[in-house]
């Protein structure tokens, strides 16, 4: 048995997110385009946000890998393989933006056989090959690094298994970590600005 999802309040010293949050934003603000969805698709009806990405050799890449493996050992136990690309999601919600009801990791996402009524040879290696390599997300990866108290709205809100949502914590430095099936969603920010570090865990198809 686990749960749908963990977080742990880290309670960094408030010098110690400073020093991230300067940092990313000092190296990544100039890089920030308009946040796409799966596929590199731009829709702002369900999407309206700004991210830069982070490349896992950065130094914050080894924190996040530390939390993510730890709640994996305690709580979800999946057979994890890396960061998906090696990189992570440095995400900017401005008023008015906000991320609608989706997950990370459904079906839609996962390689389609080519090989099913066709048996051309490339579709059945097409196949072969995905049925070997592909890696699918399994752990979601949130880390808040904006005072809660420097902006209004942007609550990150999830849905359990029987479809009762509820919010995540908010407290600066808190990290949160749940399955990437699960549905969730980032409200409209009303006033302020809302940064996050977001990651995902890949490990081999579910069997």
């Amino acid at each position: 048995m686990a749960f749908q999802s963990i977080w742990y309040f880290t309670n960094l010293p408030k010098d110690v997110v400073d020093v991230i949050e300067r940092d990313l934003s000092d190296n990544f603000d100039q890089h920030t385009e308009e946040s796409r969805l799966s596929g590199n698709t731009l829709n702002k009806n369900i999407r309206n946000s700004r991210n830069a990405w982070i490349p896992t050799h950065h130094w914050i890449g080894g924190f996040i890998w530390h939390y993510i493996e730890r709640a994996n050992r305690e709580n979800f136990l999946y057979d994890l393989d890396c960061v998906d690309g090696e990189s992570m999601q440095y995400t900017h919600y401005e008023v008015g933006q906000f991320y609608n009801w989706h997950n990370d990791a459904g079906i839609p996402t996962m390689y389609k056989p080519r090989s099913i009524g066709n048996r051309d040879t490339q579709a059945l290696v097409d196949d072969h090959i995905s049925s070997k390599i592909e890696k699918v997300r399994k752990l979601s990866f949130v880390m808040q690094l904006s005072d809660p108290e420097d902006y209004e709205g942007g609550n990150l809100q999830l849905m359990d298994e029987e479809g009762n949502a509820y919010f995540a914590p908010r407290q600066r430095g808190t990290v949160i970590v749940f399955d990437s099936r699960s549905n969730h969603r980032v409200l409209k920010i009303t006033k302020g600005l809302r940064k996050s570090i977001v990651a995902w865990a890949v490990g081999p198809r579910w069997k």
